[in-house]
This record gives C-alpha cells, sequence and structure tokens, in this order.
C-alpha cells in the first residue's frame, strides 16, 4: 500500500493463519467431552437424581412435615449409645485432620527414598504398595467393624478399653519421659505417641499418595540437580529450594485426595455411625446427617485446596 502523501510504500505484513491451530484445538476439545461423556450421563441419569431424593428426604418429617426439624434432631436430639451425631463428627474431623499431615509427610518421605538408586528399587516400591491391595479385603472390613464398634460404643466399660491400651505400642506416658529432659510439653508427646500407635493405619493408606509423589519426582529433570551440586548445594537446601517447589503441586493433589479417601472409607468413623444408627433413627435424619458431613468434608476440601494453592509452584514451560 502506498501513502500518497508522504510517498511511502508501506507493505501488508501477512496474518498468520490459525485456521489449523484452531480446528485442532477444536477436536482436541471433541475428543475430551467425548472421554467425560459416560460420566456426565451417568451423573445426570443415575446420581443427580438419587442426590435429589436424598436432598428431598433431609426435609420430609416422618409425620410428612417439611421442615428443617430433621436436621435440628441430627445435631442435638438424636443419641446412638450416649453419643451424638455432634460429638462424632467433632471426633471424625479430629482424626481428619490429624490423618491427613501424616500420611502426606509419611508418603513423601517413603517417596524420597525409593526415588534413589539403589540395588532392588522397584521391589520395594511394590512390597510398599502391597498394603493398598490388602486394604481392599478382609483388611478393610476388620478396620470397618472397629470403626462401627467405636461409633456404637461396643465394649464400654467392659475392659476392652483397657486391653487395648495395653497394646498400644507406646504411650503418651513413655514419651512423655523420654522428653521430659527435653523441656516438651505433653501435646507434643501425645501427638508423636498417636501416629506412632496409628502407623499401621498411616502406611495402608499412604501407597497412592507414594506413587503420585514418586511421579512427580521423576518428572524433575536431573540436570537441576546437577547444577545444584556444581554449585555446592546441600541435599537439604536442594530439597527446600528444589524437590519441594517443583513437587508442591503433587502436594495439593495428594491433600485433596486423602480427605476425599478418608470420606469415602468404609472405617471413616461419622459414616460407621450413620450405617449403624439402623432403626434407631428415621431415613430422615440419618439423610440429614449425611449432608451435613458432605457439606463439612467440601468445606475442608476447599480449606486445603486454598491453603496449598499459596505455596504451589507451576513450572511455566515454553512451546
Amino acid at each position: 500500500m502506498t501513502n500518497a502523501q508522504n510517498g511511502v510504500t508501506i507493505k501488508n505484513t501477512p496474518r498468520k493463519k490459525r485456521g489449523k491451530a484452531s480446528s485442532l484445538d477444536r477436536r482436541k476439545s471433541r475428543s475430551g467431552w467425548l472421554f467425560v461423556l459416560p460420566f456426565i450421563i451417568g451423573f445426570v441419569f443415575i446420581y443427580f437424581p438419587m442426590l435429589f431424593s436424598s436432598l428431598k428426604l433431609t426435609f420430609v418429617q416422618a409425620d410428612g412435615v417439611v421442615g428443617f426439624q430433621n436436621y435440628h434432631d441430627a445435631l442435638f436430639a438424636v443419641k446412638v449409645n450416649n453419643s451424638t451425631f455432634l460429638q462424632v463428627l467433632v471426633e471424625g474431623l479430629g482424626q481428619m485432620i490429624f490423618d491427613i499431615p501424616a500420611i502426606i509427610i509419611f508418603s513423601l518421605f517413603m517417596a524420597i527414598l525409593l526415588n534413589q538408586k539403589m540395588a532392588g528399587r522397584a521391589l520395594f516400591r511394590a512390597i510398599f504398595f502391597v498394603p493398598v491391595i490388602l486394604s481392599t479385603g478382609i483388611m478393610e472390613q476388620i478396620s470397618a467393624q472397629n470403626a462401627i464398634s467405636d461409633a456404637v460404643g461396643e465394649g464400654m466399660n467392659t475392659g476392652a478399653e483397657e486391653e487395648n491400651a495395653s497394646s498400644q505400642i507406646v504411650s503418651s506416658l513413655d514419651i512423655a519421659t523420654l522428653f521430659a529432659n527435653m523441656k516438651i510439653g505433653t501435646g507434643l508427646a501425645d501427638l508423636v505417641s498417636e501416629w506412632i500407635n496409628n502407623i499401621f493405619n498411616i502406611v495402608n493408606r499412604s501407597g497412592v499418595q507414594m506413587l503420585i509423589f514418586l511421579a512427580g519426582l521423576q518428572s524433575i529433570s536431573p540436570a537441576i540437580y546437577e547444577s545444584c551440586q556444581i554449585d555446592g548445594a546441600s541435599a537439604w537446601e536442594t530439597f527446600w529450594k528444589i524437590t519441594f517447589p517443583m513437587i508442591s503441586p503433587m502436594i495439593l493433589v495428594n491433600a485433596v485426595y486423602t480427605v476425599i479417601d478418608s470420606f469415602t472409607g468404609e472405617s471413616n468413623l461419622v459414616m460407621s455411625f450413620i450405617n449403624s444408627s439402623g432403626a434407631m433413627i428415621t431415613e430422615g435424619v440419618r439423610s440429614a446427617m449425611a449432608w451435613m458431613y458432605f457439606l463439612v468434608v467440601i468445606l475442608i476440601v476447599l480449606a486445603v485446596a486454598g491453603i496449598c494453592s499459596v505455596f504451589v509452584f507451576y513450572q511455566r514451560r515454553n512451546d
């Protein structure tokens, strides 16, 4: 194009053809919807009607009156063996808050160890994943039965509590004695003893998280670690400056997965309490308990995601 006043010729630069790129994006988008289509169909025609019926049931009382009485009864009026839903809910959430960091820390520690170059590494990885397979069978049923017994109060005032205490690996008194000369409070002693006595449950529920951490560790380029060694960085500095930021997205994924896994497990204390109530409460009250627990868990997932997103680092790759 020529400018008539200045006599300067301006060439029109050709625009980039994005037709092929946009067409490829559309094909990828259609393929993605095709993969999730079975879930969408199943959710709309199977799960959504069930969820709607369950939610509707929470507002209908036994005499047909519609209101929030079922929620009030679930929180304050209904008792199962002298235990209210609110008490079991607080205890279950406390156990969940305790289990999440323990499982994350243990699985990350074992993933770092199993990522090292050593003889028989594949065998050790398989050994640590065996509890995940075993927990899907009889071991999970035993844990579920124990959780139900705790929920309904079986074994109270019968000496079973003393037998359980004697079978623990360590007690808070032992840890307190160990920490006596270190001037550490009893709160930390109780926490450490709880972790040690709960190591079986922690190992059983850390297999999937361990694999996710292993996948994240193996995705880190070895050249980064070589650069750290050349610069003279210690193993501790390398972990906090390289490893931890690079696997922080995996920490977020594992934290959310652990919360959901705790919520859906058969040995879950709150769900065992709801299922074991049987004919003691109405279906409306039981549905109200389940929906309240569901909303609480959703809030915990959002809180965990919000906290973890503060330090999550996403590596940007240049196209």
